[in-house]
């Protein structure tokens, strides 16, 4: 299949995939005429990545898993190296979590301060320091790439 065809299957932009392209997450191979041409395991990949970039993956958090299908595995995350990911970003959100529990609790605190008539000085708090790599929701319509 063409460029336009696999982006609008995969729900992203020929941009998108030219970009990833570049990057050396997917291969095109060539028509007579020159033009990119795709297959079924190509718009696996694609998906694989979408779906791992929904999660907050950094795009090169997913050359794991890509490689992982492109080795002719049935699923990208089978392999030892896609663990290894997923282990990293569980430790990244664990600990952001853990920062945003305290300053929740301290939110907390100076709400019932506040609450009570007793506020005292604000004091030093702990700041919200979680920034997960790349985050974001899926959205209604599929996003482009992100260029990080």
């Amino acid at each position: 299949m063409r460029i336009g065809d696999l982006a609008q299957r995969a729900g992203t932009t020929a941009r998108a995939l030219r970009y990833y392209e570049s990057r050396g997450l997917l291969t095109a191979g060539r028509d007579g005429n020159g033009y990119r041409e795709y297959g079924e395991d190509d718009l696996r990949v694609l998906r694989q990545i979408r779906v791992l970039q929904d999660l907050g993956f950094e795009l090169e958090d997913t050359r794991p898993f890509v490689e992982c299908l492109q080795a002719g595995h049935p699923t990208g995350d089978t392999c030892p190296a896609s663990i290894d990911v997923y282990r990293r970003k569980l430790a990244e959100l664990d600990r952001c979590i853990a920062e945003l529990q305290d300053v929740r609790e301290s939110v907390r605190r100076q709400l019932g301060h506040a609450e009570a008539g007793d506020a005292p000085e604000p004091g030093p708090a702990p700041a919200p320091l979680c920034e997960l790599s790349s985050f974001h929701r899926p959205a209604a319509t599929a996003p482009t790439h992100q260029e990080n």
